[in-house]
């Protein structure tokens, strides 16, 4: 089993399988919009702008697991991301990341990295390999850019020149 044999619920309630997107690097990242690091969105939209052309896929999953900091409804959430952050990625139906209510795909992350996520805006980075590269709550999304840019070169270098030039990254 591997991360791409999980799925995600959107806020229509289909399941989205990660095996769409196997060959771009993920980006998960677990969110709340009343939390300290509310302001990673737009961090998060700016690895979006640049990267999501050669490759990243950012996945976020709304949860109110942490401090009740994530009250909102699946469209509310939306609203509030869209009108203050400008915030175009993808997002799961808000869902539980801990414990056996967890969503599937962060029921594998803790299976395979022993521990459960801290605190809203844990950052996993799932590579091409899908091996999962974890960052904390208070980590800048710009300071994982040197992994993103990484795991995409490795990405690239698979792919035709004439539809992803390098010199993009």
């Amino acid at each position: 089993m591997s991360i791409y044999d999980q799925t995600f619920k959107i806020s229509t309630g289909e399941d989205i399988p990660l095996s769409e997107y196997r060959d771009k690097v993920l980006l998960i990242v677990n969110v709340a919009t009343n939390c300290g690091f509310t302001p990673q969105y737009k961090a998060l939209q700016e690895l979006h702008d640049r990267y999501s052309e050669v490759g990243l896929k950012i996945i976020a999953f709304p949860c109110n697991q942490f401090g009740g900091q994530e009250p909102g409804t699946d469209t509310e959430i939306a609203e509030f991301c869209s009108t203050n952050y400008g915030v175009t990625f993808e997002f799961a139906s808000k869902s539980a990341v801990l414990g056996e209510e967890a969503n599937p795909v962060h029921k594998y992350i803790t299976n395979e990295l022993g521990h459960e996520a801290p605190w809203n805006f844990t950052k996993y980075i799932i590579d091409l390999d899908g091996k999962i590269h974890e960052t904390a709550p208070d980590t800048d999304p710009m300071e994982m850019e040197p992994l993103i840019k990484h795991a995409l070169l490795n990405n690239i270098a698979d792919t035709p020149k004439e539809t992803t030039s390098v010199e993009n990254i």
